[in-house]
This record gives C-alpha cells, sequence and structure tokens, in this order.
C-alpha cells in the first residue's frame, strides 16, 4: 500500500484493480528491476503463515 498510494501516486481505486504483475511492473519501473526480485519461496510463507497465524 505505502508503494503504490505514496511512491506511485496510484488512486486506491487502482491499485486494488491492478494485478500483482502489474503492481510488480510499476514498481518496477519506478524503483529499477531490483525492486521486485528476492520473493520468498512458498516453503518460506508456509513457515511465515505457521508462526503469524491471523487470529
Amino acid at each position: 500500500m505505502r508503494t503504490g498510494l505514496g511512491l506511485l501516486h496510484l488512486a486506491p481505486a487502482v491499485l486494488w484493480s491492478m494485478t500483482p504483475r502489474e503492481l510488480a511492473a510499476a514498481i518496477e519501473g519506478a524503483l529499477g528491476p531490483q525492486a521486485t526480485h528476492g520473493a520468498i519461496d512458498r516453503r518460506t510463507l508456509d513457515d511465515l503463515i505457521a508462526r503469524y497465524p491471523d487470529t
């Protein structure tokens, strides 16, 4: 949200209507290709979900 609203100055409706791929492209366009690299893998995501469940 901070990147979309604050850095990219997207309207909330525009931000929420974007696909993850579109948002990544917008971020990459503003910050360079290194900004969207380093995503976590599924195993790491599952571990984080187990550690910090939404309650």
